[in-house]
């Protein structure tokens, strides 16, 4: 890594967020701030540190226009690009609050979001995103003024239709004063982010400048990262792990952000952009895991024999470096299977990936397992909303796949009843907005908060071991953690989503939701015919699924057995209201759909 240099920016200088960014273009002016795809140019574009803070002073000044009051609520609905840095910097040198959206988000739940934080102004993408969202909010007060980012003929007609709304283009001015750092308050309320709850209605987290500065900061003392970093940004920026890890933490540490134009052109963008650092959720690592696993199906017997034979000696050569493990005689292989087998596999992520951190649930230690023996260096860590988010990560040089790492500087933990884990820091929340008893269950008067989370703590290393809230009880009092059942049956490529259910049942059930691009051959192999609802009922083809997941349980306790199964090939998704727009199974939501199903899975044992 010659060449490479740390340019950090300390929070007592930093003081707010807006604050850093004004000290990061003090710093590096002229580096690269922001790369992305140029729809309208079909290219990409890049700008720098002081072209960005030019554009966040014409969004100040339009702001400053709305007659907006320091505290005031704004709201931003936009994909991940550099306006959304623009919107979101202009607003909190302005003293404002910024309520991040999910473009994905069902118009219902972002409508109860804008009255619930009586939002004055909304930043939303495009005109179509508007309608669906004015036919829901009606006449409900918020918001009072809605810009929409994308210019065209539909856009302007909203903007003639409603005199609320107009269009960017238009509301900016061509161009905006520039301003000294005000003198903020590290404490004061900066974002209000509405957590996608499992159960009822999402609660908004209030987190301070604080908060997030303390949380980036943390991270960095943990993973190095450099002003030659190149994230590659694609969960969206409404997600707190992605604002935290992939906005702010490279503001601080004056690396690049390129936004990714979309999931499906992922792998594309990758070998474009080379990122040395990305941020992502377990499902990415699970679907490139799963496509390995199928393009060596279809390889000849000697390719699958290297593969694996890479994976082992991959394994005993990362163990080794960890200084977990002494030389082996056969890491004498791994020169040859690393340039046949390994690098091939990381040249298609880009070729010079650094750090890639998964995190926002559980990763499975066999798709880590994979990745780590060829030379990717995947870390796992633990977070919450609430915490800003992350809590815990794996170092590089001391990466542990079990756990998820080690506490942040300044993060206190211990294991309290239930064995939940309650953690203590500056990174820890306000409160819920105008949620006092929410608040109070999880948030003590000595600062400590509840996480939900079952842990344990060996060393400096923390172990996630179950969610309090998903903990099933079967009638007997035996307690069963679904989560990793799930996560394991679900690495079966037949199976696109899981859950297993038995709370206060005598034996566990699932509902298991089949791969729609299988199902036709599955089908034609059982003389079933794809098309026909009654043909997931037959009950040759439920006993040999039935027989799939207990393989796939084959090395859980005894507890971990599914006596029956209901397949079903309608996937749940934030659409039809069955996940998040985290993609979290909201559990009761999908118990309720299914409800006939249930019970008939547990008529006549």
């Amino acid at each position: 890594m010659k060449g490479w240099s740390e340019d950090l920016i300390p929070i007592e200088r930093a003081r707010t967020l807006d604050g850093l960014f004004h000290q990061r273009v003090r710093r590096s002016p002229e580096r690269t701030a922001y790369t992305w795809y140029e729809r309208g140019v079909n290219d990409w574009r890049s700008i720098s540190w002081r072209e960005t803070a030019d554009q966040v002073a014409r969004w100040r000044d339009a702001l400053a226009g709305e007659g907006l009051d320091a505290g005031d609520r704004v709201a931003v609905l936009l994909r991940n690009c550099p306006e959304w840095v623009m919107f979101d910097q202009a607003a909190l040198s302005l003293g404002l609050v910024t309520v991040p959206l999910y473009t994905d988000d069902r118009a219902d739940n972002a409508a109860y979001i804008l009255q619930d934080a009586a939002v004055k102004l909304l930043l939303i993408q495009d005109a179509s995103r508007w309608r669906r969202l004015a036919a829901v909010i009606g006449a409900a007060p918020w918001p009072q003024r809605i810009v929409i980012a994308d210019s065209g003929d539909a856009a302007s007609l909203a903007a003639g239709a409603d005199p609320r709304v107009v269009v960017a283009g238009d509301w900016l001015p061509a161009s905006g004063r520039d301003r000294q750092q005000r003198d903020g308050d590290p404490d004061e309320l900066a974002t209000i982010v509405y957590t996608s709850g499992t159960t009822g209605r999402p609660k908004g987290v209030m987190l301070s400048h604080r908060n997030i500065l303390a949380n980036a900061h943390g991270s960095i003392k943990v993973l190095d990262v450099y002003q030659q970093d190149v994230f590659l940004s694609f969960l969206p920026l409404s997600h707190t792990l992605e604002r935290t890890a992939s906005y702010y933490l490279p503001i601080m540490t004056g690396s690049t952000v390129a936004y990714a134009r979309s999931v499906a052109q992922l792998g594309d963008d990758m070998q474009r952009i080379r990122p040395t650092v990305i941020i992502a959720v377990p499902r990415l690592f699970e679907r490139l895991y799963q496509r390995l696993i199928d393009q060596l199906a279809a390889r000849r017997a000697i390719a699958k024999r290297l593969f694996r034979l890479a994976v082992l000696v991959g394994w005993l050569d990362f163990e080794h470096r960890q200084g977990r493990r002494g030389w082996h005689p056969l890491l004498l292989l791994w020169p040859l299977l690393r340039r046949k087998v390994a690098r091939p596999v990381l040249d298609r992520l880009g070729g010079r990936m650094r750090a890639a951190v998964s995190g926002g649930a559980p990763l499975p230690f066999e798709v880590a397992k994979v990745f780590l023996s060829l030379g990717l260096p995947l870390l796992q860590g633990y977070g919450l909303t609430e915490t800003s988010p992350v809590i815990a990560v794996n170092p590089l040089e001391d990466n542990r796949p079990k756990s998820v790492g080690v506490l942040l500087r300044g993060i206190q933990a211990r294991i309290g009843a239930d064995d939940e884990l309650l953690v203590k820091s500056p990174c820890n929340m306000l409160g819920y907005w105008n949620n006092h008893a929410a608040t109070a269950q999880v948030l003590d008067v000595d600062g400590w908060l509840r996480t939900g989370d079952q842990a344990r703590l060996e060393g400096r290393y923390l172990y996630i071991t179950g969610r309090l809230k998903d903990i099933l009880v079967l009638s007997n009092g035996e307690k069963v953690p679904p989560a990793d059942m799930e996560m394991a049956i679900g690495l079966d490529p037949l199976f696109e989503q899981v859950l297993v259910i038995g709370e206060g049942r005598s034996y566990l059930t699932a509902l298991l939701v089949l791969n729609a691009d299988l199902w036709p051959a599955l089908a034609q192999e059982y003389g079933l015919v794809p098309e026909r609802r009654e043909s997931l009922g037959d009950p040759r083809l439920l006993k040999d699924m039935q027989k799939r997941v207990g393989d796939a349980l084959a090395d859980f306790p005894g507890y971990a057995k599914i006596r029956r199964a209901t397949l079903t090939l309608e996937p749940w998704s934030v659409d039809n209201g069955l996940m998040t727009p985290t993609l979290k199974v909201k559990r009761n939501r999908v118990l309720g759909h299914y409800k006939e199903e249930v019970e008939r899975m547990y008529l006549n044992p």
